[in-house]
């Protein structure tokens, strides 16, 4: 097989298995050349991933060893990504009623969803994640495309767990905005090893009650909330923020009255 074609089989066996260990002898086997050849070809391919900013290959040594994908951006490449959201998203025909916004044709696009997903697991490629924790409404697409990314589990806290799902762990939670109103999520016993390592993903924060729901599920997993992450924030003044959410996007300014509505890069 010709070193070209070795090279583009080996770069897209790598972009598909984002930080998974691919040991060399699987590529000396499939294209039947020397541990030699690959190590020349994952060479050549590590230098392009660094000098385009692509991503990091990482070759690991040892008898567990060979080379894998960790997902990584430029900074650059990051703040434009950023600015073309929120182009997109600067219609004040968005805002809608009780202080929320609509945000459901970004994150069902899926050019933005990966670029995204992207933003988020590179500020974690070295941290282990072991799971990537959300609840069962819109921010399930965008755990998808960082728990893609960075190869890891993504679980998902309901309403009321499902039976095949087994016995289930429930916490009562309130929501910041309506503070008499009280909610449930639900989520499989097995879900969640104890000592994991976890982020914690949702679509909108306002005054952070599903943040505040899913942090409590993973303090009763004896778990580490290694951070929080929404796409959008609007920050109420007259409500308090328990836990901190990074964010994509920040809505600075939105009156429906009067049409006014100021975005803004997040605080991630």
């Amino acid at each position: 097989m010709k070193r070209s074609v070795r090279i583009l089989e080996i770069t897209r066996t790598l972009l598909n298995n984002p930080n998974k260990i691919i040991p060399f002898g699987e590529f000396t086997e499939r294209f039947n050349c020397a541990k030699s050849s690959v190590s020349e070809d994952i060479a050549i391919i590590k230098e392009t991933f660094e000098l385009n900013k692509t991503g990091i290959v990482e070759t690991i040594s040892g008898v567990n060893g060979g080379v894998r994908y960790i997902t990584d951006i430029s900074k650059e490449e990051e703040e434009r990504y950023i600015e073309e959201i929120i182009k997109e998203l600067n219609d004040p025909k968005r805002m809608l009623p009780g202080g929320y916004f609509y945000i459901s044709d970004i994150i069902a696009n899926p050019i933005y969803l990966k670029n995204m997903g992207r933003i988020i697991a590179s500020r974690h490629k070295y941290d282990e994640i072991d799971y990537v924790f959300t609840i069962a409404a819109k921010g399930i697409t965008i755990a998808q495309a960082i728990s893609y990314e960075l190869g890891v589990p993504i679980v998902i806290a309901r309403k009321e767990s499902k039976l095949t799902e087994g016995p289930a762990v429930s916490v009562k939670y309130r929501s910041q905005s309506s503070p008499n109103l009280v909610k449930n999520m639900e989520v499989g016993r097995n879900s969640i090893q104890p000592n994991s390592k976890i982020l914690i993903i949702d679509d909108f924060f306002r005054g952070g009650g599903t943040i505040n729901g899913l942090a409590s599920l993973v303090e009763i997993f004896e778990s580490e909330i290694v951070a929080a992450y929404v796409v959008c924030e609007y920050k109420d003044k007259n409500l308090v923020q328990k836990i901190y959410a990074k964010s994509l996007i920040q809505i600075e300014a939105m009156d429906m009255d009067s049409g006014e509505l100021i975005l803004k890069p997040g605080t991630i």
